[in-house]
């Protein structure tokens, strides 16, 4: 049984965090969720000219705002429905098994009318934002019959159109399409601060002796190159078995 003091408090916190809400909502006009696309949030015209990992984020920044209006929302619902309880005597006990609900659990969510085991918000939500529906492969979308063996410009042959201009994981708004950033600049193979690829992974000690191959991606890439030539050096062909001196005696 709630004391009338106890009761006075409660009362009083749950209209100081209506309040605050409600400005809440006021303040930020609904998280901007009230606007028709989230695009008019940030003064974008279309999404057209946007980079995909720019779209990405305000896709995040969209979902965020979406949880949190809806945990605003449940927080007011939950505020009025405890206030109406405290007008009808019934504050306190649980809506569905009519137990008194903890003091302990009331001082610190005041605006619940549930005890723990009848909580309504363990439920996970599944409101997602409708820009989520691009993110799906656009050729599923389409009923497609593989037996009829289909050849028509669909969407995927629109979406290899267009990723030859540039995907967020290459180089875009290019004449020629390039597979890596470094491909764009001028002499973007030249070593910088070495002059043989070996020397990204031989070492030695501070005699010029105990020469080591650390093996690492250049390594490898390295000695990809040497096969594909067929040579066991950048520099000239060894033979293979030291049958031949090098030099002359």
């Amino acid at each position: 049984m709630l004391s009338n003091e106890l009761l006075t408090e409660l009362r009083l916190q749950l209209l100081q965090e209506k309040k605050e809400v409600e400005q809440h909502f006021e303040q930020n006009d609904y998280l901007g969720l009230e606007r028709g696309f989230y695009h008019e949030s940030m003064g974008e015209l279309s999404s057209y000219d946007n980079h995909p990992a720019d779209e990405g984020t305000d896709l995040f920044e969209r979902e965020k705002d979406i949880a949190l209006n809806e945990h605003y929302e449940l927080q007011l619902k939950n505020i009025n429905r405890a206030l109406e309880a405290i007008e009808n005597g019934n504050y306190g006990k649980c809506e569905v098994c009519g137990k008194d609900i903890p003091i302990e659990r009331l001082k610190a969510l005041p605006n619940t009318t549930f005890c723990i085991e009848h909580s309504p918000d363990q439920v996970v939500s599944h409101d997602r934002p409708v820009e989520e529906g691009v993110l799906m492969p656009p050729w599923g979308k389409f009923d497609m019959d593989e037996k009829d063996e289909n050849v028509v410009f669909d969407a995927e042959d629109s979406w290899q159109e267009v990723a030859q201009w540039g995907t967020s994981e290459t180089p875009s708004d290019l004449v020629l399409s390039q597979d890596d950033y470094h491909d764009i600049y001028i002499e973007a193979d030249e070593n910088i601060g070495y002059v043989e690829d070996f020397e990204n992974f031989v070492g030695n000690d501070m005699y010029g002796n105990n020469i080591t191959v650390y093996p690492n991606p250049q390594h490898e890439h390295y000695e990809d190159e040497l096969d594909e030539e067929g040579i066991m050096t950048s520099f000239g062909d060894l033979p293979a078995f030291e049958h031949d001196p090098y030099v002359e005696e």
